[in-house]
């Protein structure tokens, strides 16, 4: 090959990689064009001229896309792979540059070039030799610094020739292919040198300023800093693996639960957003990702537009309350009357509605019945001994194991944002150091407040105006009046014997013969040992003692079939009871067969229910003492002491002798066991047998009262008239003395009660004497004025 005429070469354009004279290099040679160049070269001189391109991302380049300097190199050797490719050695013969290109007519077409092959310039002067030990020096430096030089390129240092040292140190360093080009086209040996040297100083500070970098990175890494470097590191490998990422993973699942969602509220849909974003860029271990993980649960599990469709057929629901309840009517009226309104307004508010009554009587079982009738998801919060307010709210996401309050837990648990909500035992809550919960009870039994109940922990504004809330209560004068406010009261007395006894017949014995597998085995039993159950064995307003006792006899007739004592039907008769029970346990209070003086009896609300409670009154020498006896609360003893005034007052019209309280000391006794004792409604009770006591004259067995007395005399209304009525029904009692003022509430009675008894309705307490002692009847009629006498 001669180095100063002109010759014809074929062209190989190289992409990203460059030939150096005398330099051997390995190519893989794919392109039509690129195997046609190398082909022609085979079969002549096996000599071509290496080319590089401009754009890397040409297949095919044109004259204008190729640089005009490259090198004359020879072909070492030559592997033809299956793929059609072929792999090549070829060693770089020098320098030249590209004067004309031409295509080759040929199939494929390649390039050829006619080239002038162009000698180094410049000698080896000291100028170049300093050059020379300037570059080595710091190619020196690079390859210690570098942690990516191949163990090889040491043996440049040792070249001797001042070009061919540029050439084989710009070829080993890591820079663009346009600077090595720049390089490839010096043919001045010192202007060479001095790029090679500039590329090389530069190199050095950017590795230096990497190190430094990395060095202050190092030092100002915290833990979560290197945890998070860490953990991408292991993501890339579970990549490589084909494993998965489970941080990612639960991301997107989040992403895609919000996506199932559908249209949510604008404000909860870009709190939920914001806090996925959030969670993607945290650490899959960090504190506060556990946090924001249990936060988008909670924001993700609530029923935001979940709804179920509402059952609005009153005939259905009517049915379903009855074939469910026995009784009831005044709660199943109003349930019927809330349905009848929906059905002909949507836009009708919840109800908030308190059942009130003694235990068993079926408020919570009845809540059930309803959103079974208006076809509501139902769920059941225990209110009982809650004295946090946070149990409603909830705690702020500040603390340490934070939840929502039992409001938005309750939601969650129903799935839906229309269900039927029960708040059980409303009136035993309390309160202390930690809030009231009844006050936070204000917004969420508000149906003013309630479309925006805010919970601590949620922070998003929760509707719950299209929630159906039920309370139940055993008492109401525990209930805060704010909240009591907010709720319509219903009361449910108790059951009468014969309620119950249906009830039994209905509903508690075939459930208990399901509950002791004798639901297959023809077990019945007769009304007459129902009845004797609920009298000798029960003492409660409702039937949840009647159904244990229920399960206790059949669990004793489930191990006589399973000893095969008995086989066949088995029907269980009062003599059944008796063996298996054992003797009676419970005494009701009875009313007297015989009128006696100083015994009156009166009617009482106690936690069962109402009771027949007599009240004795007997008098002895004495200074005019008046002792109260039977655990009586505060309120008894001043309704006593307003009886002993009253009587005082009128003891001339009475028949009584006027200084009776100098010389006699009066006592007041309620024999009723240990049981505390208090309330509003034995004034007249007390006086009659005061009346009675101190005139002489007997108190008719059969008459019952309640009321409370003024001191003129004036009687006044009392509550819980219905459960006062039955127990004086239970107690077989015909007649009962009541306020006028509560005339009203007879209504409430089972009308068969009502046919059976006899109402005394009074104002004043002459009228109940008239009743209560006859033979003073006729005394009272002409007694003056109560106010002359006060």
């Amino acid at each position: 090959m001669g180095t100063e005429s002109p010759q014809e070469l074929p062209l190989l354009p190289l992409r990203g990689v460059l030939v150096f004279p005398y330099m051997v290099v390995p190519l893989e040679v794919g392109r039509a064009m690129s195997l046609a160049a190398l082909e022609a070269a085979m079969v002549g001189s096996r000599e071509l001229i290496f080319v590089s391109q401009k754009d890397t991302r040409l297949d095919e380049p044109g004259p204008d896309d190729l640089y005009r300097v490259g090198v004359v190199g020879e072909v070492k050797q030559l592997l033809k792979l299956s793929s059609g490719a072929s792999k090549v050695v070829v060693e770089g013969k020098a320098r030249a540059r590209v004067l004309d290109l031409v295509t080759a007519d040929a199939d494929p077409a390649y390039l050829k070039a006619r080239v002038e092959v162009v000698p180094e310039a410049g000698a080896l002067s000291d100028d170049v030799e300093a050059l020379m030990h300037g570059v080595v020096e710091l190619f020196e430096q690079y390859i210690k610094n570098s942690k990516r030089m191949p163990e090889e390129a040491a043996i440049s240092m040792n070249v001797d020739d001042p070009g061919r040292l540029a050439d084989t140190i710009i070829s080993y360093l890591d820079v663009r292919t346009a600077e090595k080009q720049a390089v490839l086209e010096l043919f001045d040996i010192e202007e060479r040198l001095k790029k090679v040297y500039d590329i090389l100083s530069h190199q050095i500070e950017l590795l230096e300023l990497e190190r430094r970098i990395n060095v202050r990175v190092r030092k100002q890494m915290e833990r979560s800093q290197r945890e998070y470097y860490l953990r991408e590191q292991l993501k890339a490998i579970q990549k490589e693996l084909g494993e998965p990422d489970e941080h990612q993973n639960e991301v997107e699942e989040f992403q895609n639960r919000l996506e199932q969602l559908g249209e949510l509220p604008k404000d909860v849909e870009e709190k939920i957003q914001r806090e996925i974003d959030r969670l993607s860029k945290m650490p899959a271990m960090a504190a506060e990702a556990v946090v924001v993980r249990n936060y988008l649960e909670w924001l993700l599990s609530l029923p935001w537009t979940v709804r179920t469709e509402e059952r609005l057929d009153v005939r259905e629901a009517e049915r379903i309350l009855e074939e469910d309840h026995y009784g009831l009517e005044r709660v199943k009226e109003r349930i019927l009357e809330y349905l009848a309104v929906r059905q002909l307004s949507r836009n009708m508010k919840g109800p908030i509605l308190c059942l009130v009554g003694p235990p068993g009587v079926g408020k919570t079982s009845l809540a059930r019945s309803i959103a079974r009738a208006t076809g509501r998801n139902f769920v059941r919060v225990s209110l009982g001994g809650v004295r946090d307010e946070a149990e409603i709210r909830g705690h702020r996401r500040t603390y340490v194991g934070a939840m929502p309050g039992r409001i938005i837990q309750g939601m969650r648990q129903a799935g839906a944002k229309n269900p039927l909500f029960l708040l059980d035992e409303v009136d035993k809550m309390a309160m202390d150091f930690r809030g009231d919960p009844s006050a936070a009870l204000l917004e969420v039994l508000d149906p003013e407040q309630n479309s925006h109940f805010s919970d601590h922990y949620i922070e998003i504004p929760f509707d719950l105006s299209e929630v159906m809330f039920i309370t139940t209560a055993n008492v109401l004068h525990t209930i805060p009046r704010p909240l009591l406010d907010r709720m319509e009261t219903i009361s449910i007395a108790g059951y009468t014997e014969e309620e119950k006894l249906r009830i039994a017949q209905r509903y508690l014995l075939p459930k208990q013969l399901e509950a002791n597998g004798l639901a297959d085995r023809r077990v019945t039993m007769s009304a007459s040992a129902l009845a004797l159950i609920i009298r000798n064995y029960t003492r409660e307003a409702g039937v949840r003692q009647l159904e244990r006792e229920i399960g206790s006899v059949l669990r004793k007739v489930a191990r006589e079939v399973v000893s095969g004592r008995k086989t066949g039907p088995v029907h269980l008769t009062r003599a059944h009871v008796l063996r298996y029970l054992g003797p009676a346990r419970v005494h009701h209070t009875e009313a007297e067969h015989e009128d006696q003086v100083g015994l009156a009896t009166g009617l009482a609300v106690t936690e069962v229910g109402g009771d027949v409670m007599p009240i004795e009154v007997t008098t002895m020498p004495g200074k005019g003492q008046l002792v109260l006896t039977g655990q009586l609360g505060d309120v008894m003893q001043e309704s006593a002491r307003a009886a002993f005034s009253y009587v005082r007052s009128r003891a001339v019209a009475l028949g009584i002798e006027p200084d009776f309280y100098e010389k006699r000391d009066i006592h007041v006794h309620v024999p009723e066991g240990g049981i505390p004792k208090d309330g509003p409604s034995a004034g007249i009770t007390m006086a009659v047998a005061m009346i009675s006591a101190l005139s002489g004259v007997a108190v008719r067995s059969d008459v019952a009262m309640t009321g409370e007395v003024t001191l003129r005399g004036r009687v006044l209304a009392v509550g819980g008239i219905k459960e006062k009525v039955l127990a004086a029904h239970r107690a077989g009692i015909r007649e009962i003395i009541l306020p006028k003022a509560n005339k009203n509430d007879l209504e409430e009675l089972p009308a068969h009660v009502r046919r059976i008894l006899t109402f005394h309705l009074v104002e004043r307490l002459d009228e109940v004497l008239n009743v209560a002692l006859p033979e003073l009847g006729a005394r009272m009629q002409a007694l003056p004025p109560v106010e002359s006498h006060v």
